[in-house]
Parts: C-alpha cells; sequence; structure tokens
C-alpha cells in the first residue's frame, strides 16, 4: 500500500481531541478517557476511519477505539470526522506491537478490517492473527477474547483459521461471501471498493476465554 503523506499531518493529530497522545499513562484506567464503564471495542489498522466513525455513531453505548500507526492515514480520518462531535470514539498513533503497553485487560472486541496479507511465507509472522499478536491480544482482552475478521485475502483467510483454531479460540461465525448473509455489517472504505469490483468478502469471528 503506498501512502500519500499530508502536510502538517502530524500537528493535526497533536492538536486534534479525538487523539490519545498519551495512551500509556492511561493502561488499565481508560474510564477516564471515556468517562464511562462501556465496554471497549478497539479496530487495529483503522485506515480513513469509516467503519470506526459509523459503529461508533450506531453504537452509542459501546466505545471505540481506532489503531493506526501511520499519520497521514489519521489525518484523513480526523478530516472526516471534523463534522462530527462522537463521545465514544478515540483514536492511538502506534505500531499494534506496543499494544501491551497500552491496554490492561480492558478490549472486549477486535476488528481486524482488511488488514495487510503479507503473503510471503517469511513475512507470516507479521499477520495480525499470528503468533506474533495473539498473546499480545491475551494481555488486553478483558474476560473473553472476541477478534472480528474482514479480509478480501483468501490465503489470509485461511491462515487465520488455522492460527487462531491453533490458539485456542472457537469459531462462531464464518462465511466466504458476507454480501450474501443475515450478518450484521459496517462496511469499510476497501469493502465498498471490493464489492464493486465483484469481490467476496470473507468474514470471521472468533472467541476465546482468557484462560484458556
Amino acid at each position: 500500500m503506498r501512502i500519500r503523506n499530508i502536510q502538517n499531518a502530524q500537528e493535526m493529530i497533536d492538536q486534534n481531541p479525538y487523539v490519545i497522545s498519551n495512551p500509556q499513562e492511561f493502561l488499565g484506567q481508560y474510564q477516564k478517557i471515556f468517562n464511562n464503564n462501556n465496554p471497549i471495542h478497539l479496530e487495529i489498522g483503522m485506515g480513513k476511519g469509516d467503519f470506526l466513525i459509523n459503529m461508533a455513531l450506531q453504537n452509542p453505548n459501546l466505545n471505540f477505539i481506532g489503531l493506526e500507526k501511520y499519520s497521514s492515514i489519521v489525518a484523513r480520518a480526523l478530516k472526516k470526522l471534523a463534522k462530527y462531535q462522537i463521545p465514544n470514539l478515540k483514536i492511538i498513533v502506534t505500531d499494534a506491537l506496543n499494544l501491551k503497553d497500552i491496554f490492561d485487560h480492558e478490549i472486549t472486541t477486535i476488528y481486524l478490517n482488511f488488514s495487510d496479507p503479507w503473503p510471503k511465507k517469511r513475512h507470516a509472522k507479521r499477520r495480525l492473527t499470528s503468533l506474533t499478536f495473539l498473546p499480545i491480544y491475551d494481555q488486553i482482552f478483558n474476560k473473553k477474547c472476541c477478534i472480528i475478521q474482514k479480509t478480501d485475502n483468501e490465503g489470509l483467510f485461511e491462515s487465520s483459521i488455522v492460527s487462531l483454531s491453533n490458539y485456542g479460540y472457537i469459531i462462531k461465525e464464518i462465511s466466504l461471501d458476507l454480501a450474501n448473509t443475515s450478518i450484521p455489517n459496517v462496511e469499510t472504505e476497501y469493502e465498498k471498493k471490493f464489492k464493486s469490483q465483484g469481490i467476496k468478502i470473507k468474514y470471521l469471528r472468533v472467541e476465546k476465554n482468557i484462560n484458556q
């Protein structure tokens, strides 16, 4: 994915109230950020924010945090957010490898929407459903672990099923063509593009208990 830089992106991020600039300081205390004890859902790789924004608007009784490591992408999301006031939405700019330093058993659901498939075998450990990341998720989930994945990539989908199953996750919902199911769905930017091209979206929802 080629990322176009946005001029003054970092300045936009530093001055924006949606961005948590010092997330490590709230480790174990994210209720202070949202001023409530509602469940926190996390999207890793939030992109330009369509999914996160609409999920937060449709679910005011839930809190949403978007994680994105590229400041230019976050800046684009912030431009969209400028016309809203959404109290249950925040953004953190960092790499997913840092999650264990940001959350302490506070997340109820993780969304992995159209993550980089890292198709080459030597890069498999970089996939967000690989053993590089699953132990990290154990440290941030609260009681029950729930991961929801959407992808257009068959290789990533297949490897995710194997990796998650081997790690103790139980498949609760699965589809090779999400558009032709009754599963509630909020579309991402990529999803709209792929659907217009006739590409079927793969969907997976898995769960496991935190003590497994």
